[in-house]
């Protein structure tokens, strides 16, 4: 009983889901369906300086063109047939309206800032008249916009303020997020395999799929682990570990055995997770050859992925591994150094209780 106890907590801390996962759980199954099927957006934004409400054209005209570039239908007209409303509020002096102090989309990446109080950009969207909880934001690298464009001779703050805050629209990956959201996949591997989309914006679809277990997109990232850039293929690496399709294992370690570290230390991560959804311990003595890398990173990685699938071949290397870190000393030392002790005490704590369970 015990041992069958482990065996599922192990998988239900595999199959913890990533921040978009975790808050769609949140909508109901029509909600979902709703999303799904989402094609005209209504863009609403409104800019607001010190001086009062200025005109948002050129905000507005970011927002309406990236959210064309994924393939929706955007109209500004609220008498227009629409299926959501996107929102974009942004602000010189930021007043907060977002999510609650902790919990739920608070403590997701991008969220409103209780403390910001400079430039910023709120995004959200509403579904026949309710938001969702779908809360980001962002923001300049400055708050005081009158210092800033003191600073820089630019004229009026509040102008300065908003032509930084359609820079960091121009950036920002709001349209694969919002995608993710309302769970169409299908419109985020059409970007991917556009050859004249970005490689920057391919990778963060690639992590959007992961978030979201697109499974039909699996044997596309497998194909992503070989593409030259690397961000590319590090993001495919993670997303197979969260989609948690067994048939990728063979491909991570292929990427484990010959990709460059930065490639490596993702594919340990992808086969840590993969190794412990489905308990295949054919992955242990790749990791075991792995783990004699003389770089950091890879091998805190790979004590990581031994540590999900604990095996007891795996106690003496890493006990070894421990001793030797031993040799490291001192007040301030080295912070990979740091990040891999904590790899080896909890990896092997892991085979220690899986050993007393038996």
């Amino acid at each position: 009983m015990k041992k069958a106890t482990w065996i599922l907590t192990l998988l239900l801390v595999s199959l913890i889901g990533t921040d978009s996962s975790a808050r769609r759980e949140v909508l109901s199954q029509e909600q979902k369906e709703l999303l799904k099927k989402v094609q005209r957006v209504l863009v609403e934004t409104v800019a607001i300086t010190d001086e009062g409400t200025i005109d948002p054209g050129p905000l507005d005209e970011v927002v309406t063109r990236r959210l064309r570039d994924i393939g929706y239908t955007v109209v500004t007209d609220p008498a227009q047939p629409h299926d959501v409303v996107f929102r974009v509020k942004c602000e010189q002096r930021k007043v907060w309206e977002g999510t609650s102090a902790s919990g739920g989309d608070a403590d997701l990446p991008d969220s409103p800032s209780r403390v910001w109080k400079g430039p910023a950009c709120q995004l959200t969207y509403l579904l026949d008249g309710k938001k969702m909880g779908w809360y980001k934001e962002v923001r300049t690298d400055f708050q005081d916009a009158i210092q800033a464009a003191g600073q820089a001779k630019a004229g009026d703050p509040g102008i300065y303020a908003m032509a930084k805050l359609k820079e960091r629209l121009e950036q920002y990956y709001f349209p694969a997020l919002v995608t993710a959201d309302w769970g169409q996949q299908e419109r985020l591997l059409k970007v991917l395999d556009d050859p004249t989309t970005a490689p920057a914006r391919k990778a963060k679809i690639i992590s959007q799929l992961g978030e979201i277990f697109a499974a039909e997109a699996a044997p596309r990232l497998v194909v992503s682990l070989k593409d030259p850039d690397i961000e590319i293929a590090k993001a495919s690496a993670i997303a197979l570990g969260n989609i948690g399709k067994k048939e990728s294992i063979p491909a991570l370690l292929d990427a484990l055995k010959t990709g460059k570290p930065d490639l490596q230390a993702t594919a340990a991560k992808g086969l840590g997770l993969l190794g412990a959804l489905h308990s295949d311990f054919s992955i242990i003595p790749p990791l075991l050859e792995a783990l004699n890398t003389d770089d950091l990173t890879v091998k805190t990685e790979v004590v990581w992925a031994l540590g999900k699938l604990p095996d007891k071949r795996a106690y003496e290397p890493l006990r070894a591994l421990q001793q030797s870190l031993y040799t490291h000393s001192g007040t301030d030392p080295d912070p990979k150094v740091k990040k891999l002790k904590e790899a080896v005490n909890y990896s092997l704590k892991q085979i220690d209780t899986w050993e007393y369970i038996q």
